[in-house]
């Protein structure tokens, strides 16, 4: 990436327009509600706003998270658009979130739904349960082979979602682990988010939290797991993609202006485009700022 412009070039922008969703709320910074809303807020006066996606909130906080970021957002300013976590009542819930749009509309709107599935039996229950008019994302376990829950998933029109990383080493999923979900969310026309462990452009070694002394992992980049997500939506096979989930080297991976080069490979910009609109739609991280950070001392942005 050494040499590349720090105006965004069209390939990254259509690479991370809108890819961050904020969960501030989240290990491992785990803000409270005024901070994280007043975090929110900033950032979507920064030059970056358009790499900033929904902000992430759980139903039971919702009313909260109200109640706090009203004195936030500017007169006439597009409502927020927020991701809302279902919890175990899913009835109760979605009960909250009708009530919610309906009360709180003109300065929120929650149009995505997340919530967790081991099985196809709760896979059709957040189906039976979804909220009209929100994509719902179904966080899937990655150990084993996902195609069953996925073909599960597809079948109920919802959305997937895979835990990329967390607060200790062994919540980091396998290179192949992730290059498997990708192949098979690809080979099925599943779209889907990430979520956790993707503060970073690249992959490399990280603190696990922000604590003094905090023990360091090796971590996905947001780069990487997109990109490969782009070959993955074009068929490239699983080896290939854990090279690339795999790679450190930021010269590696460059940006044009007709679209991004790893190695042999090349993705155009209108290809990363319709990765990101209909196939890898956004991950949730805790920090904002650390991904925008970091492409800016990549000279990228």
């Amino acid at each position: 990436m050494t040499g590349a412009p720090r105006r965004p070039s069209p390939s990254l922008r259509a690479l991370v327009a809108g890819l961050v969703d904020y969960a501030g709320l989240f290990p491992p910074a785990s803000l409270g509600m005024r901070e994280a809303a007043m975090h929110y807020a900033k950032y979507l006066r920064t030059p970056e706003a358009w790499m900033l996606g929904r902000f992430v909130v759980p139903v039971a906080r919702l009313e909260e998270l109200a109640a706090t970021a009203v004195s936030h957002q500017l007169p006439g300013a597009t409502p927020w658009r927020l991701s809302a976590l279902l919890g175990e009542d899913l009835a109760h819930d979605i009960a909250r979130l009708e009530a919610f749009n309906r009360e709180r509309a003109g300065h929120f709107m929650v149009d995505v739904v997340e919530g967790r599935a081991e099985s196809p039996e709760r896979i059709r229950a957040l189906a039976a349960a979804r909220l009209e008019g929100a994509a719902v994302y179904v966080e899937l376990p990655y150990a084993a082979d996902p195609r069953i829950l996925l073909e599960t998933v597809v079948s109920a029109g919802l959305r997937a979602k895979i835990r990329t990383g967390g607060v200790t080493a062994a919540s980091v999923p396998t290179a192949a682990q992730v290059a498997r979900f990708l192949a098979r969310c690809a080979e099925l026309r599943v779209p889907f988010k990430a979520t956790a462990g993707l503060h970073h452009p690249l992959r490399g070694d990280y603190r696990l939290t922000y604590e003094q002394g905090a023990p360091s992992a090796t971590m996905f980049g947001f780069l990487n797991v997109f990109a490969a997500a782009a070959l993955a939506r074009q068929g490239v096979g699983e080896d290939e993609l854990v090279d690339l989930l795999e790679e450190r080297d930021p010269t590696a991976i460059r940006f044009l202006a007709q679209g991004v080069r790893w190695r042999q490979r090349e993705i155009s910009a209108e290809a990363l485009a319709a990765t990101r609109a209909s196939f890898a739609v956004a991950f949730g991280s805790c920090s904002f700022r650390e991904p925008v950070d970091d492409l800016h001392d990549l000279e990228l942005l």
